[in-house]
């Protein structure tokens, strides 16, 4: 896998972008997916049989396994908080990044919406 950093300084991140953040706590970059980006709706949705469901734009959101996010306790608590004061729609230079893991990985259900100025560059497993 290649990363491109400074790639976004030029560019607009898109939604199914491979975006590589840096996070304070972490010496290491963090790769997670773009699922959401500024404008969009998302909702959290609860399951009669437990769980919450991610929406985006209305659909359920899923990975590339096509099984859908489902998330709990508090992940579900960080993503509620975000959806409450924002009236459900992600705002100018935030993005929701999710890991490919549907339950939640270290992604936005734990440390939140993230700021275009953490998104460091662009991953990519060709040279494109």
């Amino acid at each position: 896998m290649k990363i491109y950093y400074g790639f976004y300084d030029t560019r607009e991140i898109q939604r199914g972008d491979i975006a590589v953040l840096r996070a304070a706590s972490r010496t290491d970059p963090i790769i997670n997916i773009v699922r959401a980006v500024p404008g969009d709706r998302f909702e959290l949705k609860d399951l009669e049989e437990g769980g919450t469901l991610l929406l985006i734009n209305g659909a359920e959101l899923k990975n590339s396994a096509g099984r859908p996010y489902k998330f709990s306790g508090k992940r579900k608590q960080m993503l509620s908080l975000y959806e409450r004061d924002y009236k459900g729609v992600i705002p100018a230079n935030s993005y929701l990044l999710l890991g490919n893991l549907a339950e939640g990985s270290l992604d936005s259900s734990r440390f939140g919406l993230v700021e275009k100025a953490a998104i460091i560059g662009k991953a990519s497993s060709s040279d494109k």
